[in-house]
């Protein structure tokens, strides 16, 4: 079966200069820390703004589950300094992490820490615990993994006890240690009880999957979003990586050059952030190469309707 890397490299062969060298040294260097890979740009990335105050940020984010709980000192620590380095250097912000994403929190703040990127990046955490006692020793925990005084955005992990968790959220807000709070999901059957609850709560934010392969999201949920003004993160664009394993020897539309796409990483990243309710897609990699491909999606035209359409009809 085909990796994500031979997608790549295969998908790339065509590509200018820039793209095709950093791919190249990845075939032989899996982690990506042999050569330096070139990162797209600052600026370069399209914004979108959050709704609660017209604060801009770029659409292509990062996520930290798996790739980010690593050794420290390890081979994938260091291929990890690089994928930062990529992801800050080309214009990217939003980082979203968990206390329940093993050391993930803890391996984050050490490289924001070490490589001076605290103040460029918008950092995302969750309460992931079911009283309130357990979420404010968390939270401490988690100030102290991120080496940080206070978060951007604070989200109730899979509104696990959000009763409790978005007051204790707000109380934050209020004392100036959180700027957004939101909550959190990733399975399509509770995207009836989200919409309820942000209907309700009115949160800055809102995190869930949406993909060309489970795309129930855009059916309510995000035009809700949309008319509520809330901010939307979108988690699971590749399915786990399933997403990869179909479009095995498959190639990319032939439109796909119109819209500045030449990787199916890079098809299925745009084709979330071509939503108008989404903020930004948060996908999670260690992997330098794998950075730089997400980040091009960041860039030129979105896909109209009409594509993402005929995408969902190719993976239904």
């Amino acid at each position: 079966m085909s990796t994500r890397r031979e997608f790549l490299l295969s998908a790339s062969v065509a590509a200018a200069g820039l793209a095709l060298a950093p791919l190249a040294r990845a075939a032989a260097d899996p982690l990506g820390v042999l050569g330096h890979v070139p990162s797209p740009g600052p600026g370069s990335l399209m914004t979108r703004a959050i709704p609660s105050s017209g604060e801009r940020l770029p659409v292509i984010g990062a996520g930290t589950s798996g790739s980010y709980e690593v050794a420290p000192g390890s081979a994938e620590f260091e291929a990890l300094k690089e994928t930062i380095r990529i992801f800050f250097e080309g214009g990217g912000r939003v980082i979203d992490t968990a206390p329940n994403y093993s050391n993930a929190e803890q391996v984050l703040g050490a490289l924001l820490e070490e490589g001076g990127w605290r103040d460029r990046c918008f950092l995302a955490t969750k309460l992931a615990a079911g009283d309130r006692a357990t979420m404010e020793a968390q939270w401490k925990a988690s100030l102290r993994n991120l080496r940080t005084d206070r978060v951007e955005l604070l989200q109730v992990h899979n509104m696990r006890a959000w009763e409790v968790g978005l007051p204790f959220a707000r109380e934050l807000k209020e004392q100036g240690l959180v700027k957004y709070i939101g909550f959190t999901h990733a399975s399509n059957a509770e995207h009836a009880r989200m919409e309820q609850l942000m209907r309700e709560q009115k949160p800055d934010f809102i995190q869930v999957n949406y993909s060309v392969m489970a795309p129930d999201a855009a059916r309510s949920l995000l035009p809700a979003a949309r008319d509520q003004g809330v901010a939307v993160l979108i988690n699971r664009a590749f399915n786990d990586g399933k997403l990869f394993a179909r479009v095995a020897d498959q190639p990319l539309p032939g439109w796909a050059p119109e819209v500045g796409v030449d990787s199916w990483a890079q098809m299925f990243l745009k084709f979330a952030i071509s939503h108008p309710a989404v903020t930004a897609v948060i996908p999670a990699t260690g992997k330098p190469h794998r950075q730089a491909d997400n980040l091009k999606a960041g860039t030129g035209p979105l896909l109209d309707q009409a594509q993402r359409d005929e995408l969902v009809r190719m993976f239904a």
